[in-house]
């Protein structure tokens, strides 16, 4: 028997490999299903199942391309009404894959068809849970993504979760491995570890929401310090739910190499945002105006989900050569399928055209200590969690996640200063502000990490951050 994690940072998302013998299933696949094709060549193994454990709402899952290239079935938990053919699984019900067998327990509360997959090896010992988002390391899965008006409510999900928990997955073994959906940085949950993996007997002594005393402790627990879920999560389950358009069409729709011109009327003809997904560091110095930057490199697809919202808005990239493929795969595991094409030669063939180019005013935080007095007005972009911990003095907390929210109250004609925690978030902002025609501003490089460094600014005292959750 083999198990496999296969983590995906960017998503902080994990999906399962189990082989026995000359069978294999996969449990929660990503978008992209060509990596697991691989596996299964390499071991030359078929596959038997695909396991999902509930509708996801944080990526779009490759449970349909994945049944259509190997004709696996898909598997779901009690309760499941998908709208395409798929194995809806009883409680407790039992699949073999060569020796070694998965059970299924339905554990409702994140969603009400949420279910965690027991796996029991060829000697009959049950070795290890993948529990979804119903059980994370050092939290559980939010139940206020289910709840509907009139019906259900965050309460009520959350006392069945408690009632999941204690009757499916704690009375199992201590050394049972606990392998969740997700790890530190998802929005399914707020208090997750960073690790990936780790024994239910630990969960049991450290998970705060499996040590609370009662139903009533925890649903308020579980409940307290929830932010709004992102507003794309309803459209990936959507699609999950319902079906979409195969990667590969999407792929070939994507990898459209536009050309200067091109690239500027296919803005202006179909409303496309465009997406410039290079580093902050490059954007800052020159960029297509109107466009947003979301760099590849760090959380770019839970951020275009965040930010972008609508699924099906088109959009154009400018990428860094050799990176278009990456940026669209990514785009689509948060389900933004509408790419209508690159921009061919990047900015660099933007600029090289004569056409209109932007910037960003970009300081060093020793050049902000130099500039910096008392009556500066500073905005921080970053999570109101981590602005609780430690902030300049008199800073301004707008998070960037609702910038949508606070963009049209920015008075332009008071200049300010922008940070986040290191740059990432700072820049999006500001291409966001500049699209919005606010451009009296100053972006600090390095974020507050660079700006404490600087010891010449009066902070707010430290606070964990756990404890501002």
């Amino acid at each position: 028997m083999k198990v496999e994690q296969i983590y995906t940072g960017c998503l902080a998302q994990g999906a399962y490999y189990i082989v026995s013998e000359n069978e294999a299933a996969i449990i929660d696949p990503l978008r992209e299903v060509k990596p697991y094709l691989d596996r299964l060549e390499k071991d030359g193994v078929t596959l038997k199942y695909i396991f999902e454990t509930h509708f996801h709402a944080d990526f779009v899952s490759g449970h349909l391309d994945l049944s259509k290239k190997t004709g696996a079935p898909i598997v779901y938990g009690p309760t499941a009404q998908p709208e395409f053919e798929a194995i809806i699984a009883e409680d407790s019900q039992i699949f073999e894959i060569g020796k070694v067998k998965i059970k299924a327990l339905h554990t409702p509360g994140h969603t009400m068809e949420s279910t965690t997959y027991l796996l029991i090896d060829e000697n009959g010992v049950e070795t290890a849970i993948f529990t979804g988002d119903t059980l994370f390391l050092g939290d559980v899965g939010r139940p206020d993504l289910a709840q509907k008006a009139g019906s259900i409510t965050q309460e009520d999900l959350a006392g069945i979760l408690y009632d999941s928990l204690h009757t499916k997955i704690m009375p199992l073994d201590d050394s049972i491995t606990v392998y969740p959906a997700h790890g530190a940085g998802s929005a399914c949950g707020k208090n997750m570890q960073k690790e990936t993996v780790d024994i239910l007997g630990n969960q049991k002594r450290t998970n705060y929401a499996l040590n609370q005393p009662d139903k009533e402790s925890f649903i308020r627990e579980v409940l307290d310090g929830l932010t709004a879920p992102p507003k794309y999560f309803g459209m990936n389950v959507a699609m999950n739910k319902g079906g979409y358009e195969s990667l590969d069409a999407v792929m070939d729709k994507g990898l459209t190499a536009v050309s200067v011109e091109d690239f500027e009327a296919f803005a202006e003809e179909t409303g496309a945002l465009i997406l410039d997904t290079r580093s902050p560091g490059e954007f800052y110095k020159g960029f297509v105006p109107n466009s947003v930057n979301i760099g590849l490199k760090g959380d770019f697809a839970p951020w275009v989900g965040t930010l972008i919202v609508d699924v099906k808005h088109p959009l154009l990239l400018i990428v860094d050569e050799g990176m278009e493929e990456e940026a669209i795969t990514r785009l689509s595991r948060v389900g933004f399928d509408n790419v209508l094409g690159y921009l061919k030669g990047g900015f660099e063939a933007w600029k090289n055209s004569g056409k209109e180019t932007d910037e960003v005013k970009r300081i060093s935080s020793a050049e902000f200590a130099e500039l910096y007095n008392e009556n500066s007005k500073v905005i921080d972009v970053r999570k109101i969690s981590e602005y609780s911990a430690e902030h300049i003095d008199n800073a301004y907390n707008k998070p960037l996640d609702i910038i949508s929210d606070w963009v049209h109250t920015i008075d332009d004609s008071e200049h300010f200063f922008l940070h986040c925690a290191g740059g990432y978030r700072s820049m999006i902002a500001a291409s966001i502000l500049n699209s919005n025609g606010i451009r009296n501003f100053t972006e600090i490089e390095g974020g507050f990490g660079a700006i404490k460094k600087t010891e010449k600014f009066p902070t707010s005292d430290f606070v964990c951050q756990s404890k501002t959750m």
